[in-house]
């Protein structure tokens, strides 16, 4: 039986996902749970192995030649372990060891879970036959992670390309991170609602709030509403620019759900890169939308672990 499937884990705050992936990307046996993330750490670690034995249970499982492993962060690769913000009771949490309790001694492989999505997208995605890309997800929180000189680029923690924590107002707000004016506390779903409510945004009847809700009154022309648009874009362009001079990125991948907002967000964004990326070896930096969807922590998570362990049936990522 051949060894050319990689597990694949995707772990966040509200699901724990898990999938077979075989070497075109495609996900062959698939588990999910919902992520107890205000119960203990055994009660998490219990969710992640329950995703993991319907993943083993099956035939295909024989196939396995390693385990990718996106999880929200931060992550440490270098001794196993992760410290979601959004998962209480994960603080330097064993994951590595937890998993290899189901897995044995397969190769595994654990990258922050913005990491995995630019596996994703460099494999299957936005940034395609692209050398040098830098991809986000703009969501609840700001995370990236960096493709260079052809291959996915996490770093010795697995969490290279955290661009949310770039500081780019030095007298901004405090950040949960522990710094002041992260590119997250300004541009992510959260933050952006909160600017505009502060600066007199009301919302609709149905009293949605979210940065969905602030993109639908700043398409239907409210002021309020797109200057906070306008701000969360010059602060992902600030960042975008910064990354682009330190590694000569040639684009820069968007997704989450605050890029869902199309033109509300891209196209002031385009227009504030060329005031911040104005060296000429950054002038022609491209942003694009992501294009992997919902899959994309898997598709990624199977990738990082195929590039780490050379699986020959993931040519086009090992």
């Amino acid at each position: 039986m051949p060894r050319d499937l990689i597990a694949a884990l995707d772990i966040g705050g509200t699901k724990i996902a898990g999938a077979l992936v075989d070497g075109s990307g495609k996900l062959l046996v698939r588990s999910r749970r919902a992520t107890p993330a205000q119960e203990d750490g055994a009660t998490v670690m219990g969710a992640v192995s329950a995703v993991l034995g319907d993943l083993a249970s099956g035939p295909q499982w024989s196939r396995v030649a390693a385990v990718g492993i996106g999880s929200a962060g931060p992550v440490d690769a270098s001794v196993g372990t992760v410290s979601p913000v959004n998962i209480p009771g994960w603080r330097d949490f064993p994951l590595v060891a937890g998993v290899r309790e189901t897995t044995g001694a397969l190769p595994l492989t654990l990258v922050g879970d913005g990491v995995a999505i630019a596996a994703a997208e460099h494999w299957q995605g936005a940034a395609r036959d692209r050398s040098d890309a830098l991809c986000m997800v703009v969501s609840t929180g700001v995370g990236g992670g960096l493709v260079l000189g052809g291959r996915l680029h996490p770093g010795p923690t697995g969490n290279a390309g955290h661009i949310g924590h770039i500081c780019v107002d030095l007298d901004g707000d405090p950040c949960p991170c522990g710094g002041r004016g992260c590119v997250e506390r300004i541009a992510s779903g959260p933050n952006i609602a909160r600017r505009a409510l502060a600066d007199g945004w009301r919302p609709g009847p149905d009293g949605d709030t979210s940065a969905a809700a602030v993109a639908a009154a700043a398409r239907a022309g409210d002021p309020v509403a797109r200057a906070s648009f306008e701000r969360a874009a010059r602060a992902l362009a600030a960042g975008i620019a910064a990354t682009a001079a330190m590694v000569e990125i040639e684009v820069a991948v968007i997704g989450g759900g605050v890029a869902g907002a199309g033109d509300v967000l891209f196209a002031p964004l385009r227009r504030a890169l060329r005031d911040f990326a104005t060296l000429s070896f950054v002038r022609e930096l491209a942003v694009v939308p992501a294009q992997m969807g919902t899959d994309a922590g898997l598709v990624g998570a199977a990738a990082a672990a195929a590039q780490e362990v050379r699986l020959a049936g993931f040519a086009a990522v090992a």
